[in-house]
């Protein structure tokens, strides 16, 4: 496993003996995290472990303080048992959303709830240590505002605007990054806050977060982000793809048959993100006198009613249901959830896309597919952010590092 970022999640199988007070206290611990209260009988029947070494791996959860007290269980005679739960604000955790012209820093506890968020105005073309020098001087002001220190943390997630190799956080030629390829974001951000940190394109943590929060019974799962960039986070039986290098779900740089003459930033011709995204949207307005300069002039445009704005946004959504059709025929999920600042636009931009997937999919692909916007819409982000440090300091082996650490 990587300590720095927290790869090699895969928890080991259940010891048949249970030998050992601390040697599978980080599986007993899985059960606990739905957050419902249980007797050490109660583990015991479900796990089949001895009472006594159920009360010995409590007894270590306890003294870690993710694990505590939650009231008595009914008696059959004598004296109540005590019931165990998870304490999800036993730590908290640092999620960061840096995009191409924000950055979003929330404080969360271990379940997921946002306890405090900050959003800024900040471009990422500064450079990694500006805006990493930034991230950290406001989330140590963002921890006092919560009443909580740089040690009551568990960890720091970041998500980034561009390709990020997950196993040592580092962005792999982000177009529109300059100064951060191959820069070292998880030991600039330890210097601060020495605690697992770990490093996700922004689409994938997007994806995890919306999921986990309004569809967890989904396990094929996309997140199509529409905004400065256009990307997608796919989840696929009920894990996170991330490809060879970091770089799956990158849409944007997909092949559009109307776009053949129009120069993409990558050098390409065609791409999507020439055609569909927020920038490429307002210079398609511009370009037939419509005064609009950015995704937020073109939102503005159709907050107002202005056909021409509407009609382009309905054809980026065709645009964008043009690659999706092939994707869903691919990977064949049950949810396509769409986000990013375009998607704030709601039914303008969906009913391109839907028009298109519908129309051009498989029937068998698209039976029972459902294809909306962003519940969690701003918060997807941090929200995901959260969750990849979560999944990865709550998994079975680093609760049992953990508590051999501190045994």
């Amino acid at each position: 496993m990587n300590p720095r970022t927290g790869n090699g999640q895969t928890a080991e199988p259940a010891s048949a003996d249970g030998a050992g007070s601390l040697s599978r206290a980080g599986d007993l611990f899985q059960l606990l995290r739905d957050g419902k209260a249980r007797t050490r009988a109660e583990l015991a029947l479900t796990t089949g472990l001895a009472r006594s070494t159920v009360a010995s791996r409590i007894d270590a959860l306890i003294a870690s303080g993710l694990v505590g007290p939650a009231g008595e269980a009914t008696s059959s005679g004598g004296r109540p048992p005590s019931r165990f739960a998870f304490k999800p604000a036993a730590r908290a955790v640092l999620a960061v959303d840096v995009g191409a012209t924000h950055v979003i820093i929330a404080v969360t506890d271990l379940g997921g709830n946002i306890l405090s968020e900050r959003r800024l105005a900040q471009d990422v073309a500064e450079g990694p240590e500006a805006v990493l020098g930034r991230v950290v001087t406001e989330a140590t002001s963002l921890l006092a505002e919560t009443g909580r220190t740089a040690g009551d943390l568990a960890g720091v997630g970041i998500g980034l605007p561009g390709p990020v190799e997950h196993a040592t956080g580092m962005p792999v030629k982000p177009p529109i990054m300059p100064g951060w390829d191959g820069f070292d974001v998880v030991s600039h951000v330890q210097r601060s806050f020495p605690v697992p940190v770990l490093v996700d394109n922004d689409v994938n943590i997007m994806a995890l977060g919306e999921r986990t929060a309004h569809w967890p019974e989904h396990d094929n799962f996309l997140f199509i982000k529409v905004a400065t960039g256009i990307g997608a986070g796919i989840i696929s039986n009920g894990e996170l793809q991330r490809g060879a290098n970091g770089t799956a779900g990158d849409l944007g740089h997909v092949r559009v048959p109307r776009g053949d003459d129009v120069l993409c930033r990558c050098g390409n011709y065609g791409c999507l993100e020439a055609l569909a995204s927020g920038p490429a949207v307002a210079r398609a307005l511009a370009a037939h006198g419509v005064a609009a300069e950015s995704g937020a002039d073109v939102l503005r445009l159709v907050a107002e009613g202005n056909l021409q704005a509407i009609q382009a946004l309905r054809q980026a959504g065709r645009d964008v249901g043009d690659v999706l059709a092939t994707v869903v025929n691919l990977l064949n999920p049950s949810v396509i959830v769409v986000g990013g600042s375009l998607g704030q636009a709601g039914e303008h931009l969906m009913a391109g896309v839907r028009e298109v997937v519908y129309r051009r999919s498989l029937p068998l692909a698209t039976a029972h597919l459902r294809i909306g916007l962003s519940m969690a819409g701003g918060q997807a982000a941090v929200l995901g952010a959260s969750q990849m440090v979560t999944q990865h300091v709550l998994s079975p082996t680093v609760i049992e590092a953990t508590l051999q650490a501190t045994g």
